[in-house]
């Protein structure tokens, strides 16, 4: 049986079965504390990322790449599609500056040629092949072409009809330029570049997709979503929109382009028209993500190929403008600091940093004080938790809270149970976290140098030296409703 692996990193490498399948990360720049290159590399080797795709060609970032190994994708941002897509010399020149400058001490494998250029700067499609082509010729003439791909990601915005996959086709108002693109593509043994974003089809769906079927979720059989066309099942919107871009090459007669997934994730902050941006949501989805491309599963259409992807994003961007949710798609803070824990298991060889045990489990900020109060109820109670610490004039008293003296218990169930899966849920009012909540003199039981008694996270009952309860009296209900409703809740809390 696989067992849960709670890390504060990106997996990105799959098995040695499976040496092609990879999880990668972009990187944005948008943030008021923005990291040094020599900072944002050493937290890239640190969680042994392998893969990254960079926006524009920054020098110092080339120059702290170089000699790590790391397999970079470069960008020529859209700003300088102009100039490029008119003038061969410009492309030979912008080559000789961002990539002969830095090439192969900087294992730069890919250039992405704009990013969403048919559906967000329509005025340049029609110079976009010429730029791809341009710069090609110019790693033609140096020698590169074999080892530097060119491409140009895409939204899933072009692709019409996308659902069922095998009735997609590609936006009939881009036809002219999706040929001779597909052709350069083909002709240069390069992929199909897609951005995939199974958060805007949940959102912008009024309800018609289910988030578990958009966070991949399992599914029972009655509620996959059955193309009447193949009798293909899909389990996730993912892999809907991956097929849907392989249908809508095949109707053009493109059948021998990979596609590979520059962008995917999930927002874990929102205002209040986005409430599925939560951190228990992107953790979801971006740990089945992973899961999901390095098993290589790969999709009904292309089962056992691996859809390599690239996670939006390293870094949350505070800079960025707009909504609450744009500034909220990373994996870390600016000092490194993961916003959540992944949570992987399955994904083959897992490379990380050592600190896979430093995760917490505290109550949710904002979640119903009755519901956080009958949850840690059962924690001292049927949970079995001792929380003598939490008694007046006892170490972790301080705060007098339902939510702090909630987290302490919260926190002391998951350890005693190994972090195992499940055991950090409290019907929904609790969260794992990677910020120690430990505050003189309480000490939480996860926080780092604390002798942590663990059982395996199999078994239910308490170690035989346990008590039965520390719990103060006040954290008991006598009302018999609710103490049965809170022994009915076990198993959820479990």
């Amino acid at each position: 049986m696989d067992l849960l692996i709670l890390v504060f990193v990106l997996l990105v490498s799959a098995s040695s079965a499976h040496e092609d399948a990879f999880v990668g990360v972009n990187i944005g720049t948008e943030l008021s504390d923005m990291p040094s290159p020599t900072q944002v590399v050493a937290l890239l080797k640190a969680q042994q990322i392998h893969h990254v795709r960079l926006f524009d060609t920054d020098r110092e970032m080339l120059l702290a790449l170089a000699n790590t190994g790391i397999r970079v994708i470069v960008s020529v941002p859209n700003d300088q599609l102009l100039g490029i897509g008119q003038s061969n010399a410009t492309a030979a020149n912008w080559v000789s500056h961002n990539i002969l400058a830095h090439v192969p001490a900087t294992n730069i494998t890919s250039i992405a040629v704009g990013s969403e250029v048919l559906t967000t700067l329509p005025n340049a499609a029609s110079i976009l092949v010429s730029a791809m082509e341009f710069i090609h010729s110019a790693l033609v003439a140096s020698g590169l072409d074999s080892q530097i791909k060119v491409s140009t990601p895409h939204s899933s915005l072009i692709i019409q009809f996308s659902f069922p996959p095998s009735h997609a086709f590609f936006n009939y108002s881009w036809v002219p330029v999706m040929v001779p693109l597909l052709k350069f593509l083909q002709s240069t043994g390069s992929f199909f570049m897609l951005n995939v974003y199974p958060y805007y089809n949940y959102r912008q769906s009024n309800g018609k997709i289910a988030l578990d079927y958009a966070l991949f979720r399992p599914l029972p059989p009655n509620k996959e979503a059955v193309d009447t066309n193949t009798l293909l099942h899909y389990t996730n919107v993912f892999d809907a929109i991956v097929d849907a871009a392989y249908f809508s090459l095949s109707s053009l007669n493109f059948t021998n382009i990979p596609v590979v997934v520059t962008e995917s994730g999930w927002p874990s902050k929102g205002d209040s028209s986005d409430p599925g941006a939560t951190l228990d949501n992107a953790n979801t989805y971006n740990s089945n993500l992973i899961r999901h491309v390095l098993n290589t599963t790969g999709t009904p259409k292309h089962p056992g190929i691996a859809i390599n992807t690239y996670i939006y994003e390293l870094y949350n961007e505070d800079l960025r403008s707009g909504p609450i949710l744009e500034k909220n798609w990373g994996l870390f803070d600016a000092n490194g600091v993961p916003v959540y824990s992944l949570h992987l298991t399955g994904s083959g060889t897992l490379l990380s940093n050592d600190t896979t045990n430093q995760t917490f489990c505290v109550a949710k900020e904002g979640a119903d004080r009755k519901l956080v109060q009958a949850a840690l109820d059962w924690a001292c109670g049927p949970g079995k938790v001792d929380c003598s610490p939490l008694l007046q004039g006892n170490p972790c008293y301080e705060p007098d809270t339902v939510v702090a003296h909630a987290s302490y218990a919260f926190d002391a169930y998951y350890h005693r149970m190994a972090m195992a899966e499940g055991t950090c849920n409290f019907n929904g009012v609790a969260t794992i976290t990677t910020k120690d909540p430990s505050h003189r003199p309480c000490i939480f039981p996860g926080s780092h140098g604390r002798n942590v008694n663990f059982i395996n996270g199999t078994l239910l009952a308490p170690s035989s030296n346990s008590t039965t309860s520390g719990c103060h009296s006040e954290y008991f209900y006598s009302n018999i409703f609710m103490s049965s409703l809170i022994v009915l809740w076990g198993a959820a809390f479990l």
